[in-house]
């Protein structure tokens, strides 16, 4: 069983930076590939980046030079560095571990990038 715990969202004004962390129960963290979603009012959730157990690292198109993910596998934490934020940013932020064939959901932190 792994428990996630997201922290770090606010409010923030455009061109602001956030930066969310995910703490990870148990001992399988460093085996685990992490990542960070985003669910928007009245939209799907989207993958918005992810890092590997091996530190391979992808990112939606819309945050490509804006946000950073990395892991500390010492503190089984992951982080996501939000920088040059925008409106569009706006939602809850998911951090997901997949270990196993198994995910396990975080409960989310609201981010509101206001204009």
């Amino acid at each position: 069983q792994v428990q996630l715990v997201e922290s770090g969202g606010g409010l923030v004004q455009a061109g602001g930076s956030l930066r969310l962390s995910c703490a990870a129960s148990g001992s399988i963290f460093s085996t685990s590939h992490m990542g960070w979603y985003r669910q928007a009012p009245g939209k799907q959730r989207e993958l918005v980046a992810a890092i590997t157990s091996g530190g391979e690292i992808g990112y939606v198109d819309s945050v490509k030079g804006r946000f950073t993910i990395s892991r500390d596998n010492a503190k089984n934490t992951v982080y996501l560095q939000m920088n040059s934020l925008k409106p569009e940013d706006t939602a809850v932020y998911y951090c997901n571990a997949l270990v196993a064939s198994k995910s396990y959901w975080g409960q989310g932190t609201q981010v509101t990038v206001s204009s």
